[in-house]
């Protein structure tokens, strides 16, 4: 008799010890009796009915990193693409992730990949090469809306690639290449102006001082002669360049000759 108490006891004993559980310090522990969800332990050391009565199910608290798989949508503009994302979330209520959804990592991913695909068709190509942060928060909020019930917390939704059509990328270069070309036009002209207009001001700063002029000439004598040329340079003095002026303005114009009368044969 004292033999059979001391193998019940040692049997209750082991029983008792595999009801040991262990979380650790990033999981959360759901127990469930007879399959109806009874508590969430904290991490550390905790025990549970064994045989079968309760049931610990381990959830994960820490942040998920998920690609979101390419796509291929078509944008309001009818142009098609295909992009792809990165989503970064955590569980935040863990009896939710466990009892209201049936794989949360992939419920996840697929509400990403809708929200993604309808997001890109409702703007054009140009908002969604530009503007690629901006949607990645109309991604994330859209997405968190959803998964809230879920217990979980979109943390961050980064669109990773998007990939046009060669042919409209070849349009792109085309169209970036005509304003390239526009920009230097505009900025020659605005160039040409500018020294127009400078001198402009030499001229007329010149006309007031003559002695400028001059100044001028030896400079340009003095750059001439500070390279390494053939050039041959004749210096006149400005009289005789103001002589000639004033005798080609001076000079009498010759009459033209008549035209000889004609004679009646």
């Amino acid at each position: 008799m004292p033999e059979l108490l001391l193998v019940i006891v040692v049997v209750l004993f082991i029983l008792f010890l595999t009801g040991f559980r262990v979380a650790q310090q990033y999981e959360r522990a759901l127990v469930f009796r007879f399959g109806r969800f009874m508590a969430t332990r904290t991490p550390g050391l905790f025990w549970i009915i064994p045989l079968g009565v309760e049931r610990a199910v381990k959830v994960d608290m820490r942040v998920f990193t998920d690609g979101v798989e390419q796509q291929e949508a078509m944008t309001r503009d009818n142009v098609p693409v295909k992009a792809n994302a990165v989503i970064w979330y955590r569980i935040v209520k863990p009896d939710l992730a466990i009892i209201e959804v049936q794989n949360v990592r992939n419920a996840v991913i697929q509400v990403a990949l809708t929200t993604l695909r309808n997001l890109i068709g409702q703007h054009t190509l140009d908002d969604v090469l530009k503007d690629r942060e901006k949607l990645a928060i109309m991604l994330k909020d859209r997405v968190d809306q959803v998964t809230e019930a879920w217990g979980v917390e979109i943390q961050a939704v980064e669109m990773k690639n998007v990939e046009i059509p060669a042919s409209m990328q070849r349009a792109m270069a085309q169209e970036a290449e005509a304003l390239r070309e526009k920009r230097a036009r505009i900025i020659k002209a605005e160039a040409e102006l500018e020294a127009a207009v400078k001198l402009r001001e030499a001229a007329d700063e010149i006309m007031r001082t003559p002695a400028a002029l001059e100044l001028r000439r030896m400079q340009m004598l003095t750059e001439i002669g500070a390279e390494q040329n053939t050039m041959t340079v004749v210096m006149m003095p400005s009289e005789f360049v103001s002589a000639a002026r004033a005798f080609a303005e001076g000079a009498p114009v010759l009459p033209k000759e008549r035209d000889a009368p004609a004679i009646d044969g």
